[in-house]
Formats: structure tokens, C-alpha cells, sequence
């Protein structure tokens, strides 16, 4: 069977996930064959050169066509997320297998319309899944691992961070990150998305209580120029910003423990620092992004003279998805979360089996989101969060 896919989107995550498409088949022994068939974006001349350049067999201007074809199998969506729930509900009422970008939609109630298509497609076979692309992150499925067989007992406290700069410098234009109507929101959605999903996924628990504030701290920038993408150059006047630069909350997880979350684009100096560090009752592990190709592991039981944070380097054949790649001590980097997604992707179409993280997993996160912006608003009032699905 050949599963030819579609991505709707050209931008920094088509790039992305144009590698993820073109490099599984050729390192990974799928259980089906991939075809990159056709990229979809609203300019013909910049869609024709991302598709000679990344490596799809045509490009075109008009998703719905698209998703309509016969000949199309997956439909990827990387698109800003106020277009997510119009393209992901056609697709799946089409019989397309779909992934899409996270966060899931700019609001819960496109958020649950998403997961219903689901779910009701999945009753057909068709299954969806979104694009955290973090899990799978040797090292982070990893640690999801060494919790889940219980190496540090107990979870009491989680401490989890989303670190950026590129928003430091006032005069950066105004993108449509920047933009509510187009990403829903800012910080919070974006990179806090990942934080809130890596909590759940690595404690098995959902956030289901949340304190926090939300905050913008340069409300005004230089409008950006046509055509230009993401941090692109300026043009004439200025814009409001109108989401949210810098996210702070605490969360309570099921089973008691309280989380630190911090999602920033304001913090000089840090260019892609997601941290991770879950402490329990028999040890603690944390891992940090831009130390990517390891994992910080401190084991209680061991006797005394020896305890201290140890250095796992998450290169050896026997950690998660490694196997395929290069022999011990040759890293990995960024892309190949976006090969390990491609990798799960087609396997749980092949068998038949939801994907993870599924559309009602992405709900969950959105539900959260939510939730931080409600407690915000009301002078950071503790907020439950909307039951959803556990992960």
C-alpha cells in the first residue's frame, strides 16, 4: 500500500516536516510506502519553488481540491492555527488519515469539533493525530519511559519551562504569531502548548487545576512587510499586539503534584530552551533542549557516597527510535522528531490503532489554555480545567 500525502502549508514547519516526509522512508523500514504528492499554499510562484526545493512531486493553490482528490491518503496541516478545524474537519469527513501542527486550534470549542471529527472518523478507519513533535525526542520518550517503570517513584513536583528571545528586540515586525485572529495566542499557545502536552505525556497525568498570568510586554510593533515570513522585515507604521509574550502558571496534576510552568519569547539569551525536570519520591530526571541528545538522571536509592545527578547520553541502540540512525555518540538534532513522527504516524495507520498524541489529547491542551488565560483574567484565581482526555 502507498500512502501519498498532502501538506497544506509551506512556512518554517513545511520545511520541517518536508524532512520528516522525505527522510522515514529512507532510514525507517515503514510498514508502508510514503509518496510527498502536492504542497498547498496561497502564492503559486512560492509554493512551486518550496515543492522543487523540499521535494513534493507538485504544488497547488487550492486545499479544498486537494483534500477532495481520490488520490490523497494524509493530509498534513501546518498552516496558522485559525485555518486548523476547517481543513482538519474536511479532510477527515474525506477519509484523509490527517496530522496537524499544535497547539490544536486557536479555541477549545474548534478544539473539540476537531477531536468529534475524529473520533467519528476513526470509527471508519481514519485517524488523526497532532504534531507535539517534542515526545519524540529520544531522550524525552525516554524519560516518559524511566517514570512510567516508576525510577523515580512517587511525582511530587514538575518543573517545566519554554524559553525563547526572538521577540527581546522591539522592533521585530509584527508576524502573525503576534496576531490573536491568526495563532490564538502567543506565548502561551505556542511554546506553552509543548510544555503543558510534555507534563502529561512524560507523568501520565493531566494538569487539572491551574493559577497563572499572561502578559504582553511590547504592545505595539512596526507592520510587517509584504510578503515577508516570519521575522521578516518591517514596513511602514505600526500594529497592535494583540496576544499574550510572556505566560507564568502553576498547575495541579491528578495525582496532587503541583507544576511551574514558564512560556517566555522574552528571555535574553535563550534561543530554544524547552527544560523539563520531574522530582519524586525516589529520584528526579530533567531534560533541556538544547542539550538535547541527553538526559539528567539523580537515583535516591543509590548509597550515599555515589548520589548526584548522572549523565545519560540517549545515543545507544537500545533508547527510544535510535536504533535507525548513527552508531553511539552521534547525535541527533531538531529534525528527527519530525522523522519519529512520521515514523508513528504511518505505523499506527498500518495497524489500524490511534496515533498519539490523538485529536482528544490535543483537546486536553487546549482545555488548559484556556483555562490560564480564564485565571489570568480574573486576578490569577485557581481555574479547573475542563475534564478531557488522559494521556
Amino acid at each position: 500500500m502507498t500512502l501519498r500525502v498532502a501538506m497544506i502549508g509551506h512556512g518554517f514547519m513545511g520545511a520541517a516536516h518536508s524532512v520528516g516526509w522525505r527522510q522515514a522512508p529512507a532510514v525507517f523500514a515503514l510498514p508502508e510506502r510514503v509518496e510527498m504528492a502536492v504542497i498547498v499554499g496561497r502564492d503559486a510562484a512560492a509554493t512551486a519553488r518550496s515543492a522543487e526545493r523540499w521535494g513534493w512531486d507538485e504544488s497547488d493553490t487550492d486545499w479544498r481540491e486537494v483534500v477532495s482528490r481520490d488520490d490523497i491518503d494524509i493530509v498534513d496541516i501546518v498552516t496558522p492555527g485559525d485555518s486548523h478545524a476547517e481543513i482538519a474537519i474536511a479532510a477527515l469527513e474525506a477519509g484523509k488519515h490527517v496530522l496537524c501542527e499544535k497547539p490544536l486550534a486557536n479555541t477549545v470549542e474548534e478544539a473539540e469539533a476537531m477531536a468529534d471529527a475524529a473520533a467519528r472518523a476513526a470509527e471508519r478507519g481514519v485517524r488523526a493525530m497532532v504534531g507535539f513533535t517534542y515526545r519524540r525526542v529520544p531522550a524525552v520518550t525516554l524519560l516518559r519511559d524511566l517514570v512510567a517503570a516508576g525510577r523515580v517513584g512517587r511525582v511530587q513536583q514538575v518543573r517545566a519551562a519554554y524559553r525563547q528571545d526572538w521577540l527581546v528586540d522591539p522592533e521585530m515586525p509584527l508576524a502573525w504569531r503576534l496576531q490573536k485572529e491568526h495563532a490564538g495566542s502567543g506565548a502561551l499557545g505556542d511554546i506553552g502548548a509543548h510544555i503543558i502536552d510534555m507534563t502529561q505525556f512524560v507523568t501520565g497525568q493531566p494538569v487539572e487545576a491551574v493559577s497563572g498570568v499572561v502578559d504582553t510586554i511590547v504592545k505595539q510593533r512596526p507592520l510587517q512587510a509584504s510578503g515577508s515570513g516570519l521575522s521578516g522585515s518591517a514596513g511602514e507604521g505600526y500594529g497592535d499586539v494583540t496576544v499574550d509574550d510572556l505566560a507564568l502558571f502553576t498547575g495541579r496534576l491528578a495525582e496532587g503534584a503541583l507544576v511551574s510552568f514558564e512560556a517566555t519569547r522574552f528571555a535574553t539569551g535563550r534561543k530554544n530552551a524547552l527544560s523539563i525536570e520531574v522530582s519524586g519520591t525516589l529520584g528526579a530526571l530533567r531534560f533541556d533542549l538544547e542539550d538535547l541528545n541527553t538526559l539528567q538522571f539523580y537515583d535516591r536509592t543509590a548509597p550515599a557516597e555515589v548520589q548526584g545527578f548522572t549523565k545519560i547520553l540517549v545515543t545507544e541502540p537500545v533508547h527510544p527510535y535510535v536504533a535507525n540512525w548513527w552508531p553511539a555518540g552521534h547525535m541527533l538534532g531538531y529534525e528527527h522528531g519530525f522523522v519519529h513522527q512520521v515514523v508513528d504516524l504511518v505505523g499506527a495507520i498500518a495497524e489500524g490503532a490511534d496515533p498519539h498524541p490523538t485529536f482528544a489529547e490535543g483537546l486536553s491542551v487546549q482545555r488548559v489554555l484556556e483555562a490560564v488565560e480564564a485565571s489570568s483574567a480574573n486576578d490569577s484565581a485557581w481555574v479547573r480545567v475542563a475534564a478531557a482526555a488522559r494521556v
